[in-house]
């Protein structure tokens, strides 16, 4: 399998990234202040030290991916001074960095770039949650590949619909690997909509904070005890089964805590630790003291779970998986070694 992983100014990762050449092909970035699916806008000094680490990055062979995946852009969604600026960004990264692919959330940029530079891949942002024929249908003339919505990693018969209708079609498919969002999340495109306006919304006097529904939805007691059946993340020991369905894996990194780690662990498909430190958003904060200890998670899970019956309110399987492969710290003297 090959993965994509997001870009962030971590010496560690970088290094991980140079070690893992045969599996990782491509890097992925946001440039400048154009809105992008996290809301962060490097300062002058971290986008100096981005473009280095790029300029590496290219000169040991790897692919590069524009992020241009806000979910708005305000009422310069539509301006021409936009479109030049866009126009402009993608030149100089092609010429500089030899820019192979756009991901995007917008209908509008993928035509835009379809038109003007018509070497370059586009492919439909995971935030565009597309999981049908048709929803490719509807906007294949400007896309190039799709990222499947999240929530269909673990539907057998909608992945291999989607990925047979995009060979049928000459596209590609990705899936997003790691995320640590909730299924069906009812909260998400107005959150997405917040980010995308994070730094206009930092200048104000706010009244509330919001960090996303899923945190405070984990938190409660019984809550917790459903998060493998709640969200969609798959492990490094299952990216195996995917070979086939798929053209490549993002890994989100570009926020994690820990970003080399979540790279060494599907490089290797192999991982001994609290799986949720692996997700992005990571939700080990709201289990603590318990951890979900990937290692105590059976090998059969993800074979059952990609081909059952979806019955998640009743069946009670995933619940039962997470309740054996949780360990609770305080009673753990050494993470891993139960006391005697």
């Amino acid at each position: 399998m090959k993965f994509t992983v997001g870009y962030q100014k971590n010496d560690a990762l970088k290094d991980e990234i140079m070690r893992n050449k045969a599996a990782v092909s491509e890097i992925y970035f946001p440039w400048g202040n154009f809105s992008s699916g996290r809301g962060v806008v490097p300062t002058s000094a971290e986008q100096r030290e981005m473009e280095s680490d790029l300029d590496d990055y290219v000169a040991a062979g790897f692919n590069t991916n524009l992020l241009l995946n806000g979910n708005c852009y305000g009422r310069h969604a539509q301006a021409r001074s936009f479109y030049q600026s866009v126009g402009d960004c993608i030149s100089e990264l092609s010429e500089r960095f030899g820019l192979s692919s756009v991901t995007t959330t917008s209908p509008i940029i993928a035509k835009f770039i379809k038109a003007n530079f018509p070497g370059i891949e586009i492919r439909a942002s995971v935030n565009m949650e597309i999981g049908t024929p048709e929803g490719v249908e509807y906007i294949s003339e400007f896309f190039d590949a799709f990222y499947l919505k999240r929530e269909y990693n673990w539907h057998f018969e909608k992945l291999k619909t989607m990925r047979e209708f995009c060979l049928s079609e000459g596209k590609k498919l990705y899936l997003l690997a790691n995320s640590g969002c909730l299924n069906f999340c009812s909260a998400r495109t107005f959150h997405d909509n917040l980010v995308a306006h994070q730094h206009e919304i930092a200048e104000m006097d706010n009244a509330f904070d919001f960090n996303g529904v899923c945190h405070e939805f984990i938190r409660t007691r019984d809550n917790r005890k459903r998060i493998l059946s709640h969200c969609n993340f798959i492990r490094p020991e299952d990216i195996h089964l995917f070979e086939g369905l798929c053209d490549g894996v993002k890994l989100a990194t570009r926020t994690n805590r820990n970003p080399s780690a979540v790279v060494r662990a599907y490089c290797a498909a192999h991982y001994v630790g609290n799986l949720l430190d692996l997700t992005e958003p990571s939700h080990s904060q709201s289990l603590y003291p318990s951890v979900l200890e990937n290692a105590k998670i059976p090998a059969e899970y993800a074979e059952y779970r990609l081909h059952c019956s979806k019955q998640c309110r009743t069946c009670g399987y995933c619940d039962e998986i997470q309740r054996k492969a949780t360990l609770n710290l305080e009673h753990i003297g050494t993470y891993g070694k139960t006391d005697k």
